[in-house]
């Protein structure tokens, strides 16, 4: 009986760990999306700025 408890607690460490992974998964995932959306960004702001001296405003 004495072990149940303990083996309850190791599956819900387990379980918390396999989330904990997922979202470290997912952070990264979301760091690369993040940098690329802001080099396209900064590209198209370069852009606009060209365009703009070229109109003369």
């Amino acid at each position: 009986m004495t072990e149940e408890p303990i083996a309850q607690a190791l599956a819900r460490i387990e379980l918390a760990l396999d989330r904990a992974e997922s979202a470290a998964r997912e952070a990264g995932e979301l760091a690369h999306r993040h940098a690329r959306l802001k080099a396209s960004v900064a590209r198209s702001l370069h852009e606009l700025d060209s365009l703009l001296e070229k109109t003369g405003k």
